[in-house]
């Protein structure tokens, strides 16, 4: 969700900073950066551990209640991504969101979007958070399918290592962060162009590498 479907990450970043300085600390772009895709009780110690002096679950609370608010306003869609999900809901194929944030801010997504995911799989849902393949796993048990006949799409390092170790045909999309190479992983620069028939190829085992040297 984070990144991938919605560029997100300016308002964790922005919430992040925000509860840092009511503590005197000072919160970088790179040390947001540094939390992307990562599960939520991992930001919440890292945060403690720079000196916001609060108990992990207020922390995951205050954040959460900030990019909640935001989300449910306005909704910041990656456009190739709706284009892409529009697309996919159409044809009747059945899609699951599987993010690390929690239901809360889920929902407030899902609201302008009720139709779209007929399984959501948060943070608060899995004992083990990204990279784990847990919650791709979960996410395929539920939809009934077989997890190698999924394509998983993430953005993150964490979030690519969740859905390849899965077993999921997984795309990586270039956003905010490096992407490294691997076997069998597609990289894209954009979802823009990117169809079902296109999906239905990298499902079958086509890898598509548009970044070559690059991450």
């Amino acid at each position: 969700m984070d990144g991938t479907l919605i560029d997100s990450e300016p308002y964790w970043i922005a919430a992040e900073t925000e509860l840092a300085e009511r503590f005197g600390i000072e919160w970088t772009d790179e040390d947001g950066l540094s939390l992307v895709g990562r599960p939520l009780d991992v930001s919440a110690g890292i945060l403690r551990e720079r000196g916001v002096d609060l108990p992990a679950t207020e922390i995951i609370d205050t954040l959460l209640a900030r990019v909640s608010a935001q989300v449910r306003d306005s909704v910041p869609w990656q456009a190739d991504a709706r284009d892409l999900l529009g697309e996919v809901v159409a044809a009747g194929i059945p899609c699951a969101l599987v993010t690390m944030s929690y239901t809360r801010l889920a929902q407030a997504l899902l609201a302008h979007a009720p139709d779209a995911f007929a399984v959501v799989v948060t943070g608060d849902r899995v004992s083990k958070g990204k990279p784990d393949p847990e919650a791709y796993l979960t996410a395929a048990d539920e939809l009934g399918v077989d997890i190698a006949r999924c394509v998983a799409i993430e953005d993150s390092p964490t979030g690519v290592g969740s859905a390849y170790a899965s077993g999921a045909a997984t795309i990586a999309v270039r956003r905010l962060m490096p992407i490294e190479p691997q076997p069998g992983l597609s990289r894209l620069r954009s979802l823009e162009g990117l169809d079902v028939a296109a999906l239905s190829a990298i499902a079958a085992g086509e890898t598509v590498d548009q970044l070559g040297s690059e991450t």
